[in-house]
């Protein structure tokens, strides 16, 4: 089904990144999009924006939730898209990962996710209709190695988005999950983690990528239209979870060889 014009869109991490993407492609639909960020002003990327209503929104905080649902319910009555997209990143070696780095992406990846659901999973139910969409990761479906918390909590964000598709079906309330690879995008300003060789690792496949957030939003909104509920974005993350799907030996031939030659470069 097509995204209709005038639909009501809410989208977190919406001031940079896909979250951006996204907040273009839609207004570009005409859809009414209210875009959140942690932002305490408007960022100069959203004004001019037409049908763009911008509200601060940090994920991990339960009263800026309450705010934006406060503000749907008043200005729209309802919502038909939520959007549940802020993340930021983090890696390296087990041994040196720390517990505080674990809560930091923690409360903002999972708990914000499902913040958001918690608070709008009542609004869509009670109109029979809305479609929620999780950003995880290619990350959530195959597991490569010196990513353990960015892994653990994108799978997270798949085993929920799995649990809602199944939950919340019979009050008519969609859900799909999108799980793109690397792509072109400031998540490299977010990196956290002590292992400094998997920091440049995961920065330069960032960096280094030719695929573009928007290339993204667009193959995003195709799923969406299309009815599916994993978005796989790009042929490398199709290729990487078929090969774990229906090839496991290859599979964990492939991390194996990944893990060594990372050990090499130690």
């Amino acid at each position: 089904m097509k995204i209709a014009p005038g639909s009501r869109v809410l989208i977190t991490g919406a001031a940079s990144g896909l979250g951006l993407a996204l907040v273009r492609r839609l207004v570009d639909r005409g859809c009414r999009v209210l875009a959140t960020d942690v932002h305490a002003e408007t960022p100069d990327v959203l004004k001019g924006l037409e049908g763009v209503t911008y509200v601060r929104l940090d994920v991990t905080q339960d009263v800026d939730w309450a705010t934006a649902h406060d503000w749907v319910v008043e200005q729209w009555d309802g919502l038909d898209y939520l959007f549940n997209n802020a993340g930021v990143a983090a890696g390296g070696r087990i041994e040196l990962t720390h517990l505080d780095q674990w809560q930091w992406i923690v409360d903002i990846n999972l708990l914000g996710v499902v913040r958001g659901c918690r608070t709008f999973a009542p609004l869509l139910k009670a109109q029979g209709r809305g479609h929620i969409v999780n950003t995880a990761s290619a990350a959530g479906l195959v597991h490569p190695p010196r990513m353990s918390e960015y892994n653990a909590v994108k799978a997270a964000v798949v085993a929920l988005s799995e649990t809602l598709l199944h939950e919340l079906k019979p009050n008519g309330v969609k859900v799909s999950v999108v799980c793109p690879t690397f792509f072109k995008t400031n998540l490299t300003a977010s990196l956290r983690g002590k292992d400094e060789a998997a920091q440049r690792s995961a920065a330069k496949l960032i960096d280094g990528s030719a695929v573009t957030a928007d290339d993204i939003a667009a193959e995003v909104i195709a799923g969406i239209e299309k009815g599916r509920h994993i978005i796989l974005t790009d042929r490398e993350g199709r290729i990487a979870y078929a090969a774990k799907r229906f090839a496991r030996p290859l599979y964990y031939s492939m991390m194996k060889k990944a893990s060594f030659q990372m050990a090499k470069k130690d």
